[in-house]
């Protein structure tokens, strides 16, 4: 293996034209970033997936279930399950929304605002060290090259 920046190395099959695919590179981003983020999780009971609903909830965007499936890109099932967990801990609740009144808007509780700022500052560390290899800037350039590939925002 070759090594780059600190203690990332570069494995010899990287070699190989599916090292260059963004696909992969994603995916293999995202799998050791999970491992990373779930174990900083833990102390918390939350997992990514939890997590993403709990930060949701928590924006003041007032996320409906439907809407947080779309955004997650999870099965609706899984939400309502993520939602009735996060419920049952007194960290989420649903709520009328404001701009429609027949949905279910998930909103934070103060409990789960609370944990959620706890958790973030496990989280953001946690990505601290997934991204170490990068600087600042690089760091802050590849999630701006995400967000433009995926929602084609150029901020």
């Amino acid at each position: 293996m070759a090594t780059l920046g600190t203690d990332v190395q570069t494995p010899r099959l990287a070699a190989a034209r599916i090292g260059t695919d963004a696909g992969l590179l994603l995916a293999k981003l995202h799998a050791a970033g999970s491992v990373l983020n779930n174990k900083a999780l833990a102390d918390f009971g939350l997992r990514e997936r939890s997590f993403s609903v709990l930060t949701l909830a928590c924006s003041g965007l007032e996320p409906t279930q439907r809407e947080l499936a779309d955004f997650l890109s999870l099965d609706p099932s899984q939400v309502v399950t993520l939602v009735d967990d996060l419920e049952r801990r007194g960290l989420v609740e649903r709520a009328q929304g404001r701009q429609d009144r027949r949905a279910k808007i998930i909103v934070s509780t103060a409990g789960g605002r609370r944990m959620h700022t706890k958790a973030r500052a496990a989280l953001d560390q946690a990505e601290l060290n997934q991204l170490a290899a990068l600087s600042g800037e690089e760091s802050q350039e590849l999630k701006r090259l995400l967000r433009k590939a995926l929602w084609g925002a150029a901020e």
